[in-house]
């Protein structure tokens, strides 16, 4: 049962990341999101990784408190969403951005098709007409390009 509920939380964490992603990094904190999309800060950190830590407050608190309280679900639920934002780590730093030089070429379609989501994501330097806000969910137009340009 327990897995259960990290999974759900994993998987409902989409939603979440949606729209955060839509409402408060493109909306009242863009401040904090901004150079993401500018790319006005030199150096190995953005402004945007603070984030990182707003994130990460609530999930210890829950791991913390659920483990007082016996490993209930509380705590369960807090590892859901610390799985979620190791695979969003991996997957957008590593992976997608680049952070370090690992993963540079693949063949894989949907990793081509997130890579492209992110890619639309980005095309649009101010907080205004965004698109593809969620993270591991790709809309199916671009596996359709992917499978197009593997069949030539």
């Amino acid at each position: 049962m327990n897995f259960l509920i990290a999974l759900i939380t994993f998987v409902l964490m989409e939603g979440a990341t949606w729209l955060i992603h839509k409402y408060i990094m493109h909306g009242f904190l863009w401040t904090l999101h901004k150079d993401h999309h500018d790319h006005s800060t030199e150096g190995a950190f953005e402004r945007n990784d603070y984030f990182f830590v707003i994130f990460a407050l609530p999930t210890i608190a829950l791991m913390y408190f659920g483990s007082l309280a016996n490993f209930n679900y509380v705590f369960y639920i807090g590892l859901g969403i610390m799985f979620y934002g190791m695979t969003y780590f991996f997957v957008h730093d590593i992976f997608i951005h680049q952070r370090f030089k690992f993963l540079t070429r693949t063949k894989i379609p949907y990793f081509m098709a997130l890579r492209r989501a992110h890619k639309q994501h980005h095309k649009h330097i101010g907080k205004e007409h965004g698109e593809c806000f969620g993270f591991l969910y790709v809309p199916f137009k671009y596996f359709k390009m992917y499978a197009k340009t593997s069949k030539k």
